[in-house]
């Protein structure tokens, strides 16, 4: 994200204290205590108003040439993100800056809640900006550039955010933080050996083949990151068509793979000490005379042949192939991401992406960070009794399950795990990708979810050493 982009959220360079209007945030006893101070004008003023610094209700206060002196926020009952509410959405146009905050968290909220998707339609001409303390700037640039690059990219319709596209925007990323990227399309996936890639997405133009997009960063000598994202442009459903309301939100089809591309840019960013690749099965599900059909058998990478039970069950095909190239690299931690079930959302709703893991330990430090940032996840069991219904009559595996009721986030997860080996330390998460409606802070449209737990937990896991 462009510094001229994060500067419609954030106050620019020079600005000074006193040219930003203080923005006071009180509860109602604070209240008491502030007004005791004022002039008897402003006492006048908030009685008038009958403001009592109710939860996430704020005030201008006026000053004596017509101008705004300060602002009241009423306290909300959870701090961090929460806690500025709809803000930055209300206030008139200017800098602000907070009179008491030191929480890094309560500043990315305001970039959050400032969100606005603006790539065919006019921006707002002017907003409110809130002035970031020095000391937490780089570190609430770089969550909010994260977040709304995530957004961005979910947002933007297929027509512009096809295969072709999402390549360019990991060669972009890669080119400016010093990685290198390759892709390989169409045909040449068969070449070198990802035949689930192909099958899923032959079905589309020319224009728009399947590609495996890979970027790769770091020393060589420190452990081996793999960040893998489900990258799904369109998904018609296949053959299998969806119904028409079905396909009206599958242009985020591709969240995961905005979720790891993001991701990816925030570790290049940190400088930890990994060798990071970032793996991203480009595909557009399509329908032509070409698409792979129910019934047929496809070959995947690993060597695990899959009968398709149901062609809209492609995400976790093409993540077979690229979990599959993981894991012969046996890398240090794998991670994926993928907009990947239904069923995670009938399980959890759509705030709060499952969380799969082989790793009890890392999935805890995921889960835990969650709730301190306000970027919530939950623990769900890989559990293997499920499995069975899975079987085929005529290949090693189904892409779908046969004789279970439910439980089909856990079965898509137990599907991925074929692909892993026992060995190597994988996380899966079934994000959403997505607010329904307008909340404070929570534009409707696409949305980065567990993205900074995720992050909080690899600076933990690998921590960057100060000179």
């Amino acid at each position: 994200m462009s510094e001229q982009y994060l500067n419609t959220y954030f106050t620019k360079e020079g600005i000074t204290e006193r040219d930003a209007v203080l923005i006071h945030i009180l509860n109602e006893t604070g209240l008491d205590d502030w007004l005791t101070g004022q002039t008897p004008s402003v006492q006048h003023w908030v009685e008038q108003q009958q403001y009592s610094a109710a939860p996430g209700k704020h005030l201008l206060i006026p000053a004596a040439d017509g101008r705004i002196a300060c602002v009241l926020l009423g306290r909300h009952p959870q701090a961090g993100l929460c806690l500025l509410q709809d803000l930055p959405n209300v206030l008139p146009a200017g800098d602000y800056q907070l009179s008491s905050q030191n929480d890094a968290e309560v500043y990315l909220g305001w970039g959050l809640a400032s969100y606005e998707f603006s790539r065919y339609k006019e921006a707002k001409a002017d907003s409110a900006r809130l002035q970031v303390p020095t000391g937490l700037s780089s570190e609430v640039r770089a969550l909010l550039s994260a977040s709304c690059r995530v957004r961005d990219l979910v947002n933007t319709p297929t027509q512009d955010m096809g295969p072709e596209h999402l390549a360019g925007e990991v060669e972009q990323v890669a080119q400016r933080l010093g990685a290198e990227f390759e892709s390989i399309i169409g045909d040449e996936l068969l070449d070198h050996n990802y035949p689930a890639i192909h099958a899923v997405g032959r079905a589309a133009t020319t224009s728009r083949a399947p590609r495996l997009l890979r970027l790769t960063w770091g020393n060589s000598d420190d452990p081996l990151l793999i960040l893998v994202g489900k990258g799904v442009c369109f998904d018609t459903g296949g053959l299998d068509i969806k119904p028409a309301n079905g396909m009206l939100k599958m242009k985020k089809d591709m969240g995961g793979a905005a979720h790891a591309l993001a991701l990816s840019e925030l570790v290049m960013s940190a400088k930890l000490p990994v060798r990071l690749e970032l793996l991203i099965p480009a595909v557009e599900n399509a329908i032509s005379a070409d698409a792979y059909r129910p019934g047929d058998v496809v070959h995947t990478r690993k060597g695990i042949t899959v009968e398709i039970g149901n062609t809209d069950a492609e995400g976790r095909m093409v993540l077979a192939d690229a979990l599959a190239y993981a894991c012969e690299q046996s890398p240090d931690l794998v991670i994926d991401f993928a907009t990947l079930t239904g069923a995670a959302r009938v399980a959890l709703g759509p705030d709060l992406p499952p969380l799969f893991s082989n790793n009890d330990a890392f999935q805890s430090s995921i889960h835990a960070n969650g709730d301190r940032l306000q970027d919530p996840l939950w623990p769900m069991p890989l559990y293997q009794p499920y499995t069975a219904s899975l079987k085929s009559k005529i290949a090693d595996i189904n892409n779908v399950t046969t004789g279970l009721m439910g439980a089909g986030a856990i079965t898509a997860a137990l599907f991925l795990q074929k692909f892993v080996e026992p060995e190597c330390p994988w996380v899966h998460i079934d994000t959403y990708a997505w607010n329904d409606s307008d909340r404070p802070g929570r534009p409707a449209g696409g949305e980065a979810m567990g993205l900074r737990a995720v992050f909080a937990s690899l600076q933990q896991r690998y921590p960057v050493i100060q000179d």
